[in-house]
């Protein structure tokens, strides 16, 4: 009655991401961190070249993206 006949008492599951799911698999969580690992090499690579001094700040800011993803990384542990 009144819109609460919907709602069931009780214990509500806790929402998941995507990528929650996929670092619990460990062959995924392998593949994940080798990709993240790679696109980091790539952009120290074209930072210390400096051939696109227009996207210096935007290349530290998608590496920094990326190194924050890689301590997410290590949160989880594969099982």
């Amino acid at each position: 009655m009144f819109g609460l006949e919907g709602h069931k008492k009780g214990k509500k599951r806790e929402f998941e991401f995507e990528l929650e799911k996929e670092l619990l698999d460990p062959k995924k969580h392998k593949e994940l961190k080798q990709h993240v690992e790679n696109r980091i090499q790539e952009i120290k690579k074209i930072l210390r070249d400096g051939e696109n001094k227009k996207e210096f700040e935007r290349f530290g800011l998608i590496l920094h993206g990326y190194t924050s993803l890689l301590k997410v990384f290590s949160r989880f542990d594969p099982k």
